[in-house]
């Protein structure tokens, strides 16, 4: 730390990353999720439709405000019963960057369409990566995760 409470780190100047969405969420009623890539990226889904499920990579772009990216501590869930927790240990949709993640079922891949079961997403958010899920992606051994996020909760 500085002497003035400030990190030693706070006027290094730090990259910044310019992210481009290869497509948008689609919402057709209350089940079917459409990711509508945008032309120039559909050639990228050829194999897709090979894996059961994809990882999404998507922007919570509805809560982009300067004062919602300085939010750090939020009750999980909105849930004020839940204990105040940093965001990078829970799922908030605030943080520093708005980067979300959902692991999704694919249901079909058509041109450049990819249906899915279910993403926690609005209609029109902009879809930054997709990537195919893996098996040994999910560490299945020792899991463990707080009491607010436990079963049944």
């Amino acid at each position: 730390m500085a002497g003035d409470g400030r990190s030693a780190d706070a006027d290094v100047p730090r990259p910044s990353f310019n992210l481009v969405p290869i497509g948008k969420v689609e919402r057709q009623g209350e089940t079917a999720v459409c990711i509508r890539l945008f032309d120039e990226y559909a050639d990228g889904l050829l194999g897709l439709v090979e894996w059961s499920h994809v990882n999404v990579f998507y922007w919570f772009d509805k809560n982009d405000t300067t004062e919602r990216r300085r939010i750090l501590r939020v009750h999980p869930r909105g849930n004020r019963e839940n204990p105040l927790t940093g965001v990078f240990a829970c799922r908030a949709p605030v943080r520093p960057n708005l980067i979300a993640l959902s692991v999704c079922r694919i249901l079909s891949v058509e041109g450049s369409v990819v249906t899915v079961d279910a993403l926690d997403a609005f209609d029109q958010t902009p879809v930054l990566d997709l990537k195919p899920f893996i098996p040994p992606d999910n560490p299945v051994k020792n899991l463990k995760v707080p009491a607010w996020a436990g079963p049944g909760r």
